[in-house]
């Protein structure tokens, strides 16, 4: 795969970044990352582990048997001034009066722009006088006093990332390992940056031996992204392994990673971590439904857990995420096997994972921007049979049961995880119940539109009492076309209500809130609630005649890099920073810019008879680059380019959507990775 390299600094190296994810080269000798360890994609088709009789080998410390967990301050704060000791400092005092220290975070660790740029006249590293007055000793001393661990950073090259040119530890790694040591480190993460083409291997291991001479148990972060496939190697030289660039604070980024280490399963265990990458829990680029997915899948692949959000800032959302214990106890399972994936479809993921104690957990995650249902059984599980299963929903702390079936209408882009075990005591419990929509409803406001609901009960006794009600904003008249109660639901049995619903005449286009709720007692009388978020589109329909896609109003705009723009190119990652629009040196003043994989939809609520638009990479990508173009009415593709690259002029592409409610837009990366894919929907016209 060809990489995209933007002038965007992250410790001083031009960083790689792709639509859903990133990685670093450095600006000495570093070769590009091989296609097998860079691209997203699904987990079949990630890179084949290593066939072995026996467990890998590990380093025989005792060090790491769980992920670690802690916190690093670089996606928060990079080398700004706030990083000091100070900030270092309120860090651990929050670990332990939020209750992070309890719920198992131990290590406070220090990313890049800790030292000064050069050594002193020993060749003896210098912490930076302004951000850490009292040095680094008494900073790993007041962080010892909290009960917790202290962790430092630095590179296996003759500087760090940063422009600063922070020393590297290559070629100093015994000082270097014994000046830590004698400050009290119990953590090094070690980058790959400057690294003058020293092979890998050789470069992590002289650390290793350097850190096993101080004879201080320091955990060993191994930071060189996946690029020499540390998984197959790295199991007796440092405790966890980067396998992916670096993470940003989006969706796209956070997805892309998870995809390429969901396939590393085999090689982690405890003691040997896959690594990919910090949280960005609680940063604000994500909702809190995509920050919970972000938690829920790190914790399944068995992922160290660095909290890397300014938490002197953080809500109480984000500490609600973070500290979730059902969630931790997942990620922390001594048995230390990573999730694999059990099904993935059309975006719906099944994931599950052994524990020690024989129980599982799945969590069925939903990647795409509209709810979807996610099923899978006991019996795929691996669980024995047996009459009845206990069924604990570790997002909500909630227990029921089922008979078998293990299944949820997840929201957009969320995740439910579950820990399911055979229990004898089944009937106990609560039945589980299902509760879900058709489809995300399109209301034109003043004009009724439909939904339809459904409950299922998926335990072995009845749901009593069931009341289900649908909740919309203030002013909204909503109503119930069919039986939405039920004195008492079978197992096994579903509810279907209809409903009609209506915005109040003015109401503003956007998004609103629409919870499904269903309301039921247990055989023994317990009360239980089970609500399902739910989304309401306020639209207005395109006026009769041509119009431009960039004047419409889009219902949803999902991009792999930065803001969908309108009548410019992409850009960057920021809003607003695109040129105009240009493919094979033609403008066009009107138009869509977008970022391989992309999808912008729009409501045409069958009023419109055709779409048109001249699609190509733009001028700003050179010759580089490939997408396909395609055109998708009510789930159906009407429209696809062949694959262009930043050598062809514009193409146009046109389709029939005649009849039709919805419009998606949607680009792919041409089949060859998301490099330098700034793809224009130039001239982009419906014609209603």
């Amino acid at each position: 795969m060809r990489v995209h390299i933007r002038t965007i600094h992250r410790r001083g190296q031009r960083r790689i970044v792709g639509a859903l994810s990133a990685a670093l080269l450095c600006t000495a000798g570093v070769t590009a990352l091989p296609a097998a360890a860079r691209t997203p994609g699904s987990p079949e088709a990630g890179p084949a582990p290593t066939a072995r009789t026996g467990p890998a080998p590990r380093l025989p410390d005792g060090l790491a048997k769980t992920p670690p967990m802690g916190f690093n301050n670089w996606n928060s704060t990079h080398c700004r001034a706030e990083f000091n000791e100070e900030m270092v400092k309120g860090i651990a005092d929050l670990f332990v009066t939020k209750g992070l220290k309890d719920a198992g975070y131990q290590y406070v660790n220090l990313d890049d722009c800790w030292a000064l740029p050069t050594r002193d006249g020993n060749g003896k590293l210098v912490p930076d006088p302004q951000r850490f007055p009292h040095g680094i000793k008494a900073v790993a001393d007041y962080v010892h006093s909290k009960g917790l661990k202290f962790g430092i950073y630095t590179s296996a090259g003759i500087k760090t990332c940063n422009p600063a040119g922070f020393p590297g530890g290559l070629g100093h790694e015994k000082s270097d390992a014994q000046q830590f040591a004698d400050w009290g480190v119990d953590y090094l993460k070690y980058d790959n940056c400057n690294n003058l083409g020293v092979d890998a291997k050789q470069r992590y291991r002289t650390m290793r031996d350097a850190l096993k001479a101080t004879g201080r148990p320091i955990v060993y972060s191994i930071c060189e992204w996946g690029e020499n496939k540390p998984w197959e190697w790295a199991s007796d030289v440092g405790h966890l392994w980067r396998t992916t660039g670096d993470i940003s604070d989006s969706w796209s980024s956070m997805l892309g990673i998870a995809k390429q280490n969901l396939p590393l399963a085999p090689h982690a265990g405890p003691g040997r971590w896959n690594d990919p990458d910090m949280l960005e829990v609680g940063n604000g680029g994500m909702t809190d439904t995509e920050y919970r997915s972000h938690f829920s899948l790190w914790s399944m692949m068995a992922a160290p857990l660095l909290i890397g959000s300014d938490l002197r800032k953080a809500g109480p959302e984000t500490f609600e995420i973070l500290a979730n214990k059902d969630i931790i106890a997942i990620d922390q399972d001594p048995l230390g096997k990573q999730a694999t994936v059990l099904k993935s479809e059309s975006g719906r993921w099944t994931l599950v994972r052994q524990l020690a104690d024989g129980d599982r957990a799945v969590a069925l995650f939903n990647e795409t921007g509209r709810p979807q249902r996610i099923s899978t059984t006991a019996k795929d599980l691996g669980l024995p049979q047996a009459d009845g299963y206990r069924l604990r929903d570790l997002w909500r702390h909630q227990d029921t049961h089922t008979t078998g079936t293990v299944s949820a209408t997840v929201p957009a882009h969320g995740t439910v995880v579950y820990r399911v075990f055979a229990d004898s005591r089944w009937a106990t419990y609560p039945p589980a119940v299902e509760t879900g929509t058709d489809r995300t409803p399109l209301v034109e406001a003043g004009t009724p539109a439909g939904l339809r609901s459904t409950v299922r009960n998926l335990g072995g006794t009845p749901a009593k009492n069931l009341t289900v009600t649908l909740k919309a904003p203030r002013g909204w008249q909503v109503r119930a076309t069919s039986p939405a109660t039920a004195r008492a639901l079978p197992g096994g049995r579903t509810l279907t209500t209809g409903w009609k619903l209506s915005a109040p005449a003015g109401t503003a286009p956007g998004a609103y809130d629409l919870p499904l709720t269903a309301d039921y007692r247990s055989p023994r009388g317990e009360r239980i609630t089970s609500t399902l978020p739910g989304t309401a589109h306020v639209v207005v329909p395109p006026p009769s005649g041509t119009s431009y896609a960039s004047e419409l109003r889009w219902l949803t705009a999902a991009n792999g890099w930065g803001p969908v723009e309108k009548n410019t190119s992409v850009g960057e990652s920021e809003a607003g920073d695109g040129r105009p629009i240009a493919i094979g040196g033609t403008g066009f003043t009107k138009g869509l810019g977008v970022h391989a994989p992309s999808e912008v939809s729009f409501y045409t609520g069958g009023r419109c008879s055709a779409f048109r638009a001249q699609v190509g990479i733009d001028d700003e990508s050179g010759d580089r680059g490939s997408v396909g173009f395609e055109v998708w009415a009510d789930g159906k593709k009407v429209a696809t380019s062949s694959t262009v690259t930043g050598a062809d002029a514009a193409k146009a592409v046109s389709a029939s959507v005649a009849g039709a409610q919805t419009v998606r837009l949607v680009t792919t990366d041409g089949g060859d990775g998301i490099d330098y894919d700034h793809a224009d929907w130039a001239d982009a016209v419906f014609q209603c």
